[in-house]
């Protein structure tokens, strides 16, 4: 009867506290709607959880599969590459983001973030490596940087590539699920986005390199779990997309050295229903270009430039790994003004790239990389 009694009161407690609390019911006042207008076509298929991708100038498809395998697909034939490093493939850790050196015709090298198990501690953390491929063998690997320590918790690893057109890398590190500790931390690693040189070195214009014991290659702090991640070609800025808690998933677009208030601002709340904190704004904390509520689990995002596309252009796509569509976000002066399901029930939507031909391909758990086709 205790036992009975305990339990109950627990639950009533959370009931309430959803019930009550008003992140939990305050969404962004854009209702989504269903679009039927486009369908698929799969590419490669029986893909188990398709992190990342990049195409070839030959029009072959490099793909990484979580657990650790990287593969070329050319010529209808799915091609393991060998001597890819051991991967801490540990709840959302594993082989991750994969995307082409701007300068890949003369340097031939591909960047790759990935939970890696060097260096202190037992478990893992986020590490960008840049390597090439000769015949089916991973070459010439490069450990740019490796966030440390590691840890065997499995949450929050990251992790995207972009670059800038000044010959600068970003990529994304979540924060471990150590929320208290690392993002607000800039002498930390973890809930940051950082940005080196394309060798890996620390550019002399990073907002910390003179701040005593900070690590100098972070650009911005303050973040939860990025897990989308571009350079937005029309306003030159880097955006990411990040996991909230329960609620307030958010789109934000990164700055030199600002802080995105996690876990001191947050539109979310825990997943028991209870605060993280009142505050939603804070001087000094930027606020997100957008926000969800409830949360979508955004993986993946493209800028939609192609006039393949023409109703889409111009917009954002963000793969919902909770609802499993598609998403598009349709912008005006840097606002979402209307949103759309596309693909609608497909699957868990890992990522999403607008490639050189100017058709959109999106990675999904379980299926494949799949071509976004009108009907």
């Amino acid at each position: 009867m205790k036992v009975f009694t305990l339990f109950s009161f627990v639950f009533l407690y959370t009931f309430i506290a959803c019930a009550q609390n008003p992140k939990e019911t305050k969404a962004n006042d854009i209702e989504i709607t269903v679009s039927n207008s486009y369908s698929y076509e799969v590419l490669v298929p029986d893909l188990i959880n398709p992190w990342g991708m990049a195409f070839l100038p030959d029009g072959s498809l490099l793909i990484t599969e979580k657990e650790g395998k990287l593969i070329h697909f050319k010529d209808g034939t799915k091609i393991e590459i060998e001597g890819v490093p051991e991967v801490y493939n540990r709840g959302q850790g594993g082989l991750l983001d994969l995307k082409l050196s701007p300068n890949y015709t003369n340097d031939g090298y591909i960047y790759i973030t990935y939970a890696s198990t060097q260096g202190e501690g037992k478990g893992g953390n986020t590490a960008l490596m840049r390597a090439k491929i000769t015949g089916n063998m991973l070459t010439s690997q490069e450990v740019l940087y490796k966030a440390s320590p590691n840890t065997t918790k499995g949450q929050h690893f990251g992790s995207r590539i972009a670059f800038d057109t000044d010959g600068h890398v970003f990529f994304s590190a979540g924060e471990r699920g150590e929320r208290d500790i690392n993002p607000q931390d800039i002498t930390r690693d973890n809930g940051k986005v950082y940005r080196l040189n394309l060798d890996g070195s620390i550019p002399n214009d990073n907002p910390f390199v003179n701040k005593s014991n900070a690590k100098t290659a972070i650009w911005s702090y303050g973040h939860r779990n990025p897990q989308g991640m571009i350079f937005n070609s029309k306003t030159n800025q880097i955006w990411v997309n990040e996991h909230g808690p329960r609620g307030g998933d958010e789109i934000n677009i990164i700055k030199k050295g600002a802080n995105y208030g996690w876990p001191v601002i947050t539109y979310g709340i825990n997943y028991s229903g209870t605060d993280i904190t009142e505050e939603t704004k804070k001087e000094g904390m930027e606020q997100p270009l957008y926000y969800w509520v409830p949360s979508i689990a955004p993986s993946g995002m493209a800028l939609v430039t192609s006039d393949n596309y023409p109703e889409l252009k111009g917009s954002l796509l963000v793969g919902s790994l909770k609802f499993v569509y598609l998403e598009a976000l349709y912008l005006d002066n840097n606002k979402v003004v209307k949103r759309e399901k596309l693909l609608d029930g497909i699957g868990r939507v890992r990522n999403v790239i607008q490639a050189a031909d100017g058709f959109i391909y999106a990675g999904v758990e379980g299926v494949g990389i799949v071509k976004l086709v009108k009907n």
